[in-house]
């Protein structure tokens, strides 16, 4: 592919010709050519302005850290040094004292950790946006996880989206669309922020998950309120430290495989899917199960939505191109029509090409994500969108694009080749039931 198509539909005909190798070559061409462009321009002063928001959302804690997130990671609604700058609020949030932890126990269970608790530790095991962790015993001797929600976050989130919403429509366009998106963040953040709500997910999953192949906790209910919550502690090895022991391939794999079915099992179930597939919140269990900690962030998309986005799959890998301007038309991708409004069309080839790279996994019945080029294809397009910051597509995409990509950058970190043929049936099985 030396001459790059220029008819607008020329690349989908060739896509619907050939076969991974012409498709991969012609999507790699296509982002070389993307980052032809003027990309540095504004990279200071992004860089800078984000470090700003940053120092000062650190301060707020709580949801002013997760709003940013949401929309800056992954998302293309900001530019890219934002997500780089608010991908540190997973990490460098620093815990509250000692004892503020003690009276907030006190406030919330009625008495202190000690009188409670067989022991407890005062020492976070985690700390993040909303709240920390900290281990304690029962008095029955069981281990489990207290997480601790910091003073006042539930009754920050109207602020902190006012706050979030003025700072980030001076980068973002069509600032009018804006507002559906803030809503379906508030509307996650209320319930993330209610610990029993979580509690009681954190019940249905482990009836639902708890198998040969995956663990979750327990909730602990006469320990939590919705402002503390007690949970069974998972022992095992998070990603870090599983590759820090320089685990052989076919532990990588296997650990792979573990998240990959995870995932996909929750699509043929088409309940609940757990909505932060981040690498702290799995683990690999002293018996070899996946394990999942973290269940603040669980999503119920609606089935209109949630159709259409399992579509772009199957209609990606088959290059056709009529049905997948349709469903771009229906998800709220395209505001135009490609064949006569030349934005529209570039945003379009740049949709295509990227969904053609995201279902390259499922082309085949394994798929290698240690393979670099691929690794870089995908950062290639997350980074590299033709028309930036702008608020495009269904609200839904905030967390179906979390959940996906998380996925990815998990395997890929990991370096593991998973069997996809089994998840890819699942898919077009879901599609069809719903479409019957």
């Amino acid at each position: 592919m030396s001459d790059f198509p220029s008819s607008k539909y020329d690349r989908g005909k060739i896509f619907a010709k050939t076969g991974l190798s012409v498709g991969k070559n012609y999507a790699k061409h296509y982002l070389k050519n993307l980052r032809g462009s003027d990309e540095q321009r504004n990279s200071e002063f992004y860089n800078q302005t984000a470090q700003q928001i940053f120092s000062e959302f650190t301060k707020l804690r709580g949801t002013a850290l997760k709003i940013a997130q949401s929309l800056s990671i992954d998302q293309g609604l900001l530019p890219d040094e934002f997500s780089e700058v608010m991908t540190q609020a997973q990490y460098s949030v620093p815990p509250i004292n000692r004892s503020l932890i003690r009276s907030i126990i006190k406030r919330e269970l009625g008495s202190y950790p000690e009188v409670l608790f067989e022991s407890f530790d005062t020492e976070a095991i985690a700390a993040a946006s909303i709240g920390q962790v900290h281990t304690a015993r029962l008095k029955s001797g069981e281990k489990v996880a207290v997480k601790i929600q910091y003073p006042g976050v539930r009754d920050t989130i109207a602020s902190d989206l006012g706050l979030a919403k003025s700072l980030f429509k001076r980068f973002i366009k069509n600032k009018e669309d804006l507002n559906e998106y803030f809503e379906e963040i508030e509307s996650t953040l209320r319930l993330e922020t209610d610990y029993i709500h979580e509690g009681e997910t954190i019940n249905r999953f482990h009836n639902r998950f708890s198998t040969d192949r995956f663990e979750t906790p327990r909730w602990i209910k006469e320990y939590s309120t919705e402002r503390v919550l007690t949970m069974s502690f998972l022992e095992g090895e998070h990603l870090r430290e599983f590759l820090e022991r320089d685990p052989s391939q076919e532990e990588k794999n296997a650990f792979g495989q573990k998240i990959w079915d995870f995932f996909h099992e929750q699509i043929r179930q088409s309940d609940e899917i757990h909505a932060d597939t981040h690498p702290g919140n799995f683990l690999l269990t002293e018996d070899g199960k996946l394990g999942i900690i973290d269940f603040g962030c669980v999503k119920n998309f609606p089935d209109e939505f949630f159709i259409d986005y399992l579509l772009l799959l199957p209609t990606h890998l088959e290059r056709d191109l009529d049905k997948i301007k349709t469903l771009y038309d229906r998800l709220g991708v395209l505001k135009g029509d490609p064949e006569t409004n030349q934005t529209e069309k570039k945003y379009f080839e740049f949709c295509l090409n990227y969904g053609f790279t995201f279902a390259m996994p499922y082309e085949n019945d394994t798929f290698n994500f240690g393979n670099p080029e691929y690794r870089e294809m995908i950062r290639g397009y997350t980074k590299n969108a033709p028309i930036g910051n702008e608020a495009r597509g269904n609200k839904h995409f905030l967390y179906s694009t979390r959940v996906h990509l998380g996925l990815y950058h998990f395997l890929m970190k990991l370096g593991a080749t998973v069997e996809t043929k089994k998840s890819r049936d699942i898919v077009e099985e879901r599609i069809g039931e719903a479409i019957v």
